[in-house]
C-alpha cells in the first residue's frame, strides 16, 4: 500500500514513511494512492482493538509496521467508546461517547495509536520530535501518550487565552520528554508555525520533526475505527446505515468518516457541525473555499479558520456532496443546547458535543426519523466546567483520570508566533523548555 501527497509533488511512500514524515515534503497531506474496499461482513464485533487491526490492515500492507499493528491497536483502543441514548423521547439519536480515555477526549485514541507507531519508528539516530499545534484537546492527548517514551519527544503549541482553564493545565502537566509552548496568537498561528518548521529542511532534519495533528495520517486512520464500530453495531441492529453528526474544526473527524464510508462501511449521511467559524459552511454553501482568521468560541477545540484536512476532503469525488449539511452553531445556541439537554434528559454535554446535538435537532424531522443518527460526544464536560456549570446549575465531578491530572504540576514557556522562537525552543532539552 502506497500513499501520495494531496499536492502531487512528492514521491509515493509507505504508511510508515507517511507517519514518520507527518506532512509530505511538498507541503501536502498524505492520502492512499489507490482506493481501498472492505467487506463489512468480514469485520468482527467485539473489542475495538480487534476491529482496528482488521480494518487498518490494508493500509499497513507490506510495511515493516504491519506485524506490530495488533499490538499498536491494543495500546490505542484500551478504553471503550459506548453508544448511549440521551432519554427515550428521541429513539433515533445516539451519542457516541469518545471521552473515556486518559485525557477525556476523542483525541486519546489517535494520539496513543500514533505514539505507539513512533515508538517503533524511532531509532538509533535519536528520538523523533513531534510538533503538536492544538486548539484544545490534541495537545493534552499527545502529551499524555508521549510522556515517558524513549524514541519520541513532543512540543505542544497552544494559543494563549484560547483554551479552557482545565485544558491549559492538561497541556502543560506532562513530564519529559514533553514540553508546552504558549504561543502569542491563535490556533492558526500555531498551525502555521508547525508547517513552517516542516518546510525548513535544516530544522526538520536536525530535530527529526513529525506531527501528531490530524495532518498526520497515523492520527487520522484510527479515528475510522470507533466510527466503524458504531456504524456496524447500529446497522446490524436496525438494518439501516446510521447517519453521523460530527463536530469538526480541522476536519479530521469528518474526513475519517468519509474515508470509512468509502471503504464500504455502513455509514449514511454525514453532517458536519461547526462553531461560529464560517470557512467550511461558506464553502459548502457557495463552493468557494476562503480561509479566514479563526474566531474564539466556547467550543474552542473547533476554533479553526483554515482547516488543514480540507485538502483531503477536496480530493474526494464531488466533495461538497460528500457532506449532507454543514451546520454552523454559534455560542448562544451552544449554551442553549447544553442547558436544554440537561433540563430535558439530565445528560451533560460539552460545548463541542452540544454543536453536534444542536445540528441534529435542526435536521428536517423526516430525515431524523428515517434512520438512527450518531452524534459524536467528543470531550468530557468537566474539561469545560467553567462554561457548563453555570448553564446547568450543578458542580461537575471529574472522572478519576481527569482528577489525577489536576494533581500534576504545570510548566509552560511563552513564545511569540515566530519560527525563530520555535527553533530556539527546539534546540533546548525538554526539561529546560518546561519552565514556569
Amino acid at each position: 500500500m502506497k500513499f501520495v501527497s494531496t499536492r502531487g509533488g512528492a514521491p509515493e511512500v509507505s504508511i510508515g514513511e507517511a507517519i514518520r514524515g507527518g506532512a509530505a515534503p511538498d507541503g501536502g497531506l498524505y492520502v492512499p494512492a489507490a482506493p481501498v474496499r472492505l467487506d463489512p461482513d468480514s469485520l468482527p464485533d467485539g473489542p475495538l482493538a480487534a476491529l482496528g487491526a482488521r480494518l487498518l490492515a490494508p493500509f499497513f500492507d507490506g510495511d515493516p509496521l504491519a506485524p506490530d499493528l495488533p499490538a499498536i491497536c491494543a495500546e490505542a483502543f484500551a478504553f471503550p467508546a459506548p453508544l448511549v441514548a440521551p432519554g427515550a423521547a428521541r429513539p433515533n439519536l445516539r451519542l457516541l461517547e469518545l471521552f473515556h480515555g486518559p485525557t477525556g477526549a476523542f483525541k486519546d485514541f489517535g494520539a496513543r495509536f500514533l505514539m505507539a507507531c513512533f515508538d517503533r519508528l524511532g531509532g538509533a539516530d535519536g528520538p523523533l520530535t513531534v510538533l503538536v499545534a492544538t486548539s484544545g484537546d490534541t495537545g493534552g492527548a499527545a502529551g499524555c501518550a508521549a510522556e515517558g517514551r524513549k524514541a519520541v519527544r513532543a512540543l505542544i503549541l497552544y494559543p494563549r487565552g484560547r483554551v479552557s482553564a482545565f485544558q491549559q493545565h492538561q497541556l502543560c502537566c506532562w513530564g519529559a520528554p514533553v514540553a508546552a509552548l504558549e504561543v502569542e496568537g491563535d490556533f492558526d498561528d500555531c498551525q502555521h508555525l508547525v508547517k513552517a518548521a516542516f518546510a525548513d529542511p535544516v530544522l526538520a532534519a536536525a530535530h527529526r520533526l513529525t506531527s501528531a495533528n490530524s495532518i498526520n495520517i497515523g492520527r487520522l486512520l484510527p479515528q475510522m475505527v470507533y466510527l466503524a464500530a458504531a456504524a456496524l453495531r447500529v446497522e446490524r441492529e436496525t438494518g439501516v446505515a446510521p447517519g453521523f453528526v460530527l463536530p469538526t474544526g480541522n476536519l479530521g473527524h469528518a474526513v475519517a468518516a468519509l474515508w470509512a464510508r468509502a471503504l464500504g462501511l455502513p455509514i449514511g449521511p454525514i453532517v458536519a457541525a461547526t462553531n461560529a467559524n464560517r470557512t467550511l459552511g461558506d464553502w459548502h454553501r457557495t463552493g468557494a473555499y476562503l480561509p479566514a482568521p479563526s474566531l474564539a468560541t466556547i467550543a474552542n477545540a473547533m476554533d479553526v479558520g483554515a482547516p488543514s484536512n480540507f485538502e483531503r476532503l477536496a480530493l474526494l469525488p464531488e466533495p461538497r456532496g460528500q457532506l449532507l449539511v454543514v451546520e454552523r452553531v454559534d455560542d448562544d445556541a451552544i449554551r442553549d443546547r447544553i442547558r436544554r439537554e440537561h433540563d430535558r434528559s439530565g445528560y451533560v454535554l460539552c460545548p463541542h458535543s452540544a454543536t453536534a446535538v444542536e445540528a441534529w435537532e435542526r435536521l428536517d424531522p423526516e430525515l431524523q426519523s428515517e434512520r438512527v443518527w450518531i452524534a459524536a460526544a467528543t470531550a468530557h464536560p468537566y474539561k469545560f466546567a467553567d462554561v457548563v456549570e453555570p448553564l446547568i446549575g450543578e458542580t461537575l465531578t471529574p472522572p478519576p483520570a481527569l482528577a489525577a491530572i489536576l494533581d500534576r504540576e504545570a510548566r509552560v514557556r511563552r513564545i511569540p508566533a515566530t519560527l525563530e522562537a520555535l527553533a530556539a525552543a527546539l534546540a533546548e532539552e525538554p526539561a529546560a523548555v518546561e519552565t514556569a
